[in-house]
């Protein structure tokens, strides 16, 4: 620590900062995408669809017991060999490593997703659904402009506090040797030698962000409770 060297940060902060924005898109992505299929799955599970509502349900269990890093090692591997197989080449139809990272985190994100919101519909009053039938609203009118937008609402902190989660975990893709924040300290360190300076800066960037983020939902769910 007497060697700390800020210099080193600083020169280096336009390469960090691009690790950062690959991370943001990479949550931003994950969010949007695993939010719009945890949706349909929760309706799918809720609704109790034949066939379809076993399969989501199946698939929730699963995703949620399998690691992370462990679907994204699957999804790089075996993926194209599935591809390659499927299409008849003789060869495995590469992914890519970012395609990886945006695909995996998207489908592991939604059963967390749709776990959340699958309670949250179950949370809503069934006179909210009879309300809906008496103004004669069909079953997609009735979810999509009476039930849906209570459960996001009910369930904001608790899907704002899964995200953040997302965030952390994108660090994973490091793994996949993308350019991710951590992926971007660890490389400038190993070359320069000064793992203390980049590991401890991005420890830093983390915590601001996520306790951020952590306070905004401790705001949004004190106004959840006092309305």
């Amino acid at each position: 620590m007497n060697n700390f060297d800020v210099s080193f940060i600083l020169d280096s902060l336009p390469y960090l900062l691009k690790g950062l924005q690959f991370s943001l898109i990479l949550t931003a992505v994950a969010f949007s995408c695993g939010i719009a299929l945890g949706t349909i799955l929760a309706l799918l599970v809720h609704l109790r669809v034949p066939v379809l509502g076993l399969i989501a349900k199946t698939y929730v269990a699963l995703i949620r017991s399998i690691p992370l890093i462990m679907v994204l090692f699957w999804f790089f591997f075996l993926v194209p060999l599935f591809l390659g197989w499927l299409s008849g080449a003789s060869r495995p139809v590469p992914v890519g490593a970012t395609w990886t990272a945006f695909i995996t985190f998207a489908l592991f994100e939604a059963a967390y997703y749709c776990e959340i919101i699958r309670v949250g519909l179950r949370a809503v009053p069934k006179g909210q659904f009879e309300a809906a039938a008496a103004l004669s609203l069909n079953p997609c009118a009735t979810y999509l402009h009476v039930i849906l937008p209570q459960v996001f609402r009910a369930t904001v902190p608790i899907i704002l506090t899964q995200t953040i989660i997302l965030f952390q975990d994108t660090s994973l893709v490091y793994v996949l040797s993308l350019t991710d924040l951590l992926g971007a300290a660890s490389k400038l360190a190993q070359i320069s030698g000064r793992l203390t300076e980049f590991y401890l800066t991005i420890a830093l960037i983390y915590l601001v962000i996520c306790f951020g983020a952590s306070q905004l939902v401790w705001r949004l769910r004190k106004k959840t409770k006092l309305q």
